[in-house]
């Protein structure tokens, strides 16, 4: 498709709060429909922190219709394997072949440094003309007779037909429009992007995406930037949290939770970034996103917990689906702004709301799956190890195309109770951990 060309002056057709990863691809999205879009970002330049992410086939088919895998590929990594072991005694559970997982799904299951994947659809939205607007804090929404109004903490005010609020987890339109909170898992995530030859003697797997999975504890590796720099994410809970205090996930806690693992993620911890991390929060799903012309998308809509690496991707969907059925949804010899936006965010909540509930919830077992000690851990190894990688039931309700209709959304997997696991009696050992759905097991992706 050649994207239309939208007009640079005048008042915007759509409005996007937020200029991260899922505010900027929707407004890149729908500038390639020829609208003008503004996007407002409250930060004094656009830019993203963090360290690595992982795009699965149902995001990378969507960087190919818009022209932006090949840039991708160069930047990310195409990973061969994903591997996951059990962090006590490293043992392999599960290897599922990346290069089979794309002749499945077509496209490539890749990891990407997250200020990279950001950059590239900055540069997009440049180049579509989308107007990019820097230091504007957004206080309040509105609906008006002709679309909606947003105030800024200045005083001033913007109006446009649509705005979309892609204002991240402590949105300030969730906390207007639905008042619910963010809910605390009690986890925290630690990263760290370190160049390769300082890990390439800790028994690191350069070529896959490794997981490491143990009690109330996970580790994450994988190469970026062409193989030269290496991405870990350590992830545990805080006994802090469970205490109930204000200042938890802190460095001692880091160290305490991951005593007793093997070697190489042993070898990893220290390697940390150890002056900031990543309190792990989602919120609880909602049937509600469309409050008259404001519409939320991302992680305003739908923050899930990391396990299933499909927050961002599920950004990007949001407004891959909000443009296609602004397309659809407009006569072919219509002027770009002459869009039925009520019917096209009807559309659009119609089918993302269940999609993305599916995603926040499975995400919240596969966290769980992954956690258990104990009888409760030897079961899932077990079940793991039993399952065949070819068996794609785990993830062609997540990888395959994006659904545009709910009719289009495939039927979820089928789970594997943990007490159908067949264990060797001389592994078996008591534990409190609570029992968990092990038909999560390959749900789809892991934890950035």
């Amino acid at each position: 498709m050649t994207p239309a060309t939208p007009p640079t002056e005048g008042r915007p057709d759509v409005l996007v709060v937020g200029g991260g990863i899922g505010g900027l691809s929707t407004a890149f999205a729908l500038a390639r429909e020829g609208l003008r879009i503004r996007v407002l970002e409250r930060a004094p330049e656009f830019g993203e922190v963090g360290a690595g992410l992982q795009i699965a086939p149902n995001c990378t088919r969507i960087l190919d219709e818009y022209g932006l895998l090949d840039e991708a590929k160069e930047l990310g990594v195409v990973p061969e394997n994903m591997v996951m072991r059990d962090a006590l005694d490293s043992r392999e559970l599960i290897r599922l072949d990346l290069g089979d997982l794309e002749r499945r799904y077509g496209f490539p299951y890749m990891v990407i440094h997250r200020s990279d994947l950001h950059a590239i659809f900055l540069r997009a939205c440049r180049r579509a003309g989308v107007d990019l607007v820097t230091d504007r804090t957004v206080v309040d929404y509105e609906n008006t007779a002709g679309g909606a109004r947003i105030t800024l903490a200045d005083g001033g005010t913007e109006e446009a037909p649509l705005v979309i609020a892609a204002d991240g987890l402590r949105s300030v339109a969730r906390q207007k429009l639905v008042g619910d909170d963010v809910v605390s898992s009690d986890y925290v995530a630690y990263r760290a992007a370190v160049p390769i030859e300082q890990v390439r003697d800790n028994g690191i797997a350069e070529k896959d995406v490794t997981v490491y999975v143990g009690p109330r504890c996970h580790f994450v590796q994988y190469a970026l930037r062409g193989g030269d720099m290496f991405n870990q994410v350590a992830v545990f809970q805080s006994p802090k949290a469970l205490a109930g205090q204000e200042d938890w996930g802190t460095p001692d806690e880091l160290d305490a939770a991951f005593e007793g693992t093997c070697e190489t993620v042993g070898k990893g911890i220290p390697l940390m970034w150890r002056d900031r991390w990543w309190q792990m929060m989602d919120r609880d799903p909602i049937d509600t996103w469309v409050h008259g012309r404001v519409v939320l998308l991302g992680d305003a809509a739908h923050p899930p917990l990391q396990y299933m690496a499909q927050g961002a991707i599920m950004a990007i969907e949001d407004g891959w689906v909000l443009s296609r059925h602004v397309a659809r949804l407009r006569a072919e010899d219509a002027a770009p702004s002459a869009v039925d936006w009520d019917a096209a965010l009807a559309a659009y909540e119609a089918v993302r709301v269940e999609h993305c509930r599916r995603i926040l919830t499975t995400a919240r077992a596969w966290g769980e799956l992954w956690h258990l000690d104990g009888t409760e851990r030897l079961q899932r190894n077990a079940i793991m190890r039993s399952i065949d990688p070819a068996e794609y039931a785990f993830t062609d309700w997540v990888y395959g195309p994006t659904a545009l209709f709910p009719d289009e959304e495939p039927p979820m997997f089928r789970p594997v109770p943990l007490a159908s696991a067949r264990i060797e009696e001389d592994e078996a050992s008591a534990s409190d951990a609570p029992d968990a759905d092990a038909g999560a097991a390959l749900a789809g992706g892991t934890a950035r």
